[in-house]
């Protein structure tokens, strides 16, 4: 990937505010405040294109549930059979004797992603899920 020519802008901000920047800074050992903001600028237009429905986005659907509760394995694999297109891989964890975890990766357009992670969430059995967006990093350089 070719490498971004660095463009210099000023920032004003309160004084309190920029100290705790600084403080940040210090705890996440970040080496300065520019790295520091344009992190922050990253994770700000990742949360904004995991929001464009057209936007192609990366990121976890978790959902934990009992296993025990009738037909919800059957569910959620139907479910996720259904869009194997947007499930990429799947990992799936005993919490303990009756809830059980599952983390999928997903992949595709926003708003097929958040379709299906509605889904599941919803899905009757499910205690807690969760959709976690990401950057596929096509869009960012380094």
């Amino acid at each position: 990937m070719k490498k971004q020519a660095l463009c210099r802008f000023g920032v004003s901000m309160a004084g309190d505010l920029v100290g705790q920047l600084d403080a940040l800074l210090k705890a996440r050992g970040d080496a300065n405040r520019s790295q520091a903001v344009a992190d922050m600028v990253r994770a700000r237009l990742v949360e904004h294109h995991g929001q464009m429905g057209n936007h192609e986005i990366a990121g976890t659907i978790t959902l934990v549930y009992d296993h025990h509760k009738r037909n919800i394995q059957a569910l959620l694999t139907d479910i996720q059979h259904d869009h194997q297109d947007l499930i990429i891989a799947t990992l799936h964890v005993h919490l303990d004797h009756h809830n059980c975890m599952e983390v999928l990766a997903v992949r595709g357009r926003a708003d097929a992603v958040k379709q299906v992670a509605d889904r599941l969430i919803a899905a009757k059995g499910v205690k807690h899920g969760k959709l976690t967006v990401t950057t596929t990093g096509k869009e960012f350089a380094r």
